[in-house]
């Protein structure tokens, strides 16, 4: 495995940045074609389709299941899912699952009731929002890193696969409108084989560049997302002039666990699925009050009904709580083992402990506008998986469709790469720019207004949302973003410095959506205008390079 410092790359065929579902998915497509370069900016295997526990939603391979897929899909959306990249996701999905299970994917299989497993069929459960149980599992609650497992090692077989582990892009180049490489730089430390003392970037050529980094939940001080997850390939996409659409859309996962000291673990929504309750501090199931479908509602009720209870009349925080002890039907430590053995750290236990939630940041709907096969708005650059948008989210995501995506969009735009054909160019080097290391000092500046960009989106940005709070959180990004621009500008450098510039832009481009959005829709709620309006915002907010928000039909 080749890492940053070690490696010389100057031209691929193709490069992937990103080593998630939908970043391995693509190169395994592309494999065939030509030499492929993935990028991640850890060891591989660190990215949010490892910590993904619900399973993957996907319908059995005959038209009523799919329709049905289809039609819960845009329901969760509110109004605004782009109907024919939900029709690829949900029609195509069991084709790239089934691809999974001959390249070594072991879903959990269905048992009778001696417990013997049946053999060839799948185990299916339901998650909220879903009319039916279609979502498999693998290890229980460990589905994103059983997929990742398989790819991973699926692609390493193919040849023409290389891994650049701790590598991080630091710029697209760009020639005549069109991205015709990349800058790559060490990321890791010196253990991983890279060092923190090559700062200088390396540049690469390539035909192609496809955008598969993940999502940004670290601009969030609440999150469910892993370090990692700090906006990257958007950043990285916005700065070469792509458009971002539906950036206001991120989801709050409804259920992290709220003990002090502890990280906000994901709490999967298959606790649900199989029964769980919510309750209040009164020990009260409320979400009657809320939706019909109860704790099975979409997630974005659900969150804001477990903000509204996990808070009192003068604004203090009141516990709320998971309840799985009426839940007898099933074993909840083989069925969740990663949960339970987390929990079991903390001294919890899911069959008979109230377990303490809170809402936290989860996903993002929007990202780097594309079309239904991968391609941005400057050619020569592609996106798929959480980085991109396509509209097949719409307003706020259906449980367990993430990983689909990252299948079926992966595999999308690796045939749109291959069918663009797009020659490599070779641009002239920018004269290199001298970088030095952050100090110990500005290290933890860097990290000390990292924390308060991040608070300030949780307060200004988070579930629920106003003008006034809005205008407060940018505010502050452009306060924070001055400092870490200030930084560049004296000629340093480093991995969290290009992290804090991503998040900073990404947040930026949140606010900025929000803002525009005057309607209540999805994962989006404004106190100011707590009503949907579909006359007017029906349409997908896109943001363009020269920072204005426009709202589009699709």
């Amino acid at each position: 495995m080749e890492t940053g410092a070690e490696a010389d790359y100057g031209e691929v065929d193709f490069l992937v940045v990103g080593a998630g579902v939908a970043g391995l998915r693509a190169a395994v497509k592309l494999a065939g074609h030509g030499g492929v370069l993935v990028v991640t900016k850890e060891g591989l295997g660190e990215s949010n389709t490892h910590y993904a526990q619900g399973g993957i939603a996907v319908a059995a391979e005959n038209s009523e299941d799919i329709a049905s897929h289809l039609k819960d899909t845009v329901r969760a959306g509110d109004g605004l899912v782009y109907r024919p990249a939900a029709e690829a996701l949900v029609s195509e999905g069991p084709l790239r699952v089934a691809e999974l299970i001959e390249w070594g994917t072991n879903f959990d299989q269905a048992t009778d009731r001696e417990g013997r497993r049946l053999t060839g069929e799948f185990l299916r459960t339901r998650e909220g929002a879903h009319s039916l149980a279609r979502i498999l599992h693998a290890n229980g609650d460990a589905t994103g890193a059983e997929i990742g497992r398989a790819l991973a090692a699926y692609a390493r077989g193919l040849g023409r696969i290389r891994f650049a582990e701790w590598t991080q892009v630091t710029r697209l180049i760009t020639a005549g409108g069109r991205v015709i490489g990349a800058e790559l730089a060490d990321a890791g430390p010196a253990s991983a084989g890279a060092s923190e003392q090559s700062l200088s970037p390396r540049r690469i050529g390539a035909r192609a560049v496809l955008l598969a980094s993940g999502g940004a939940g670290q601009v969030y001080a609440e999150t469910t997302n892993p370090a990692v997850a700090t906006g990257d390939g958007i950043a990285l996409a916005a700065e070469a002039g792509a458009e971002l659409a539906d950036m206001e859309f991120y989801q709050f996962h409804p259920t992290a666990l709220a003990v002090a000291g502890a990280p906000r673990f994901l709490l999967s929504e298959a606790l649900r699925g199989e029964g769980a309750y919510l309750r209040n501090e009164r020990g009260e199931r409320f979400m009657e009050r809320y939706h019909p479908l109860l704790e099975l509602a979409p997630r974005d009720v659900v969150a804001r009904a477990i903000a509204r209870e996990g808070m009192d009349e003068t604004g203090q925080a009141r516990p709320v709580f998971l309840d799985m002890r009426q839940v007898a039907n099933i074993d909840l430590y083989r069925r969740f083992p990663q949960i339970s053995g987390f929990l079991a750290r903390h001294g919890l236990d899911l069959a008979h402990d109230l377990i303490p939630v809170r809402p936290a940041a989860h996903y993002l709907m929007g990202g780097i506008r594309t079309d239904l096969a991968g391609r941005t708005s400057v050619a020569g650059l592609y996106a798929a998986g959480e980085a991109a948008c396509t509209g097949v989210h719409g307003a706020n995501r259906l449980a367990s469709n993430s990983l689909l995506e990252g299948l079926v969009f992966g595999a999308r735009a690796a045939r749109a790469m291959l069918a663009d054909g797009l020659p490599l160019v070779r641009g002239e080097a920018d004269a290199p720019k001298e970088a030095t290391a952050l100090g110990a000092d500005e290290e933890q500046h860097v990290e000390d207004i990292i924390l308060r960009l991040r608070q300030a989106m949780w307060i200004h940005a988070g579930l629920l949302r106003e003008e006034r709070s809005l205008r407060q959180g940018l505010a502050a990004q452009a306060a924070c973003g001055a400092v870490f621009a200030g930084l560049a500008r004296s000629g340093k450098s480093g991995r969290r410095l290009r992290e804090a510039h991503a998040l900073s832009r990404v947040a930026g481009a949140i606010l900025k959506s929000a803002l525009a959005r005057m309607e209540s829709r999805g994962a989006h709620f404004r106190s100011d205008y707590p009503q949907r309006d579909d006359e007017n915002f029906q349409r997908h907010s896109v943001l363009g390079r020269d920072g204005r928000v426009v709202f589009e039909e699709w």
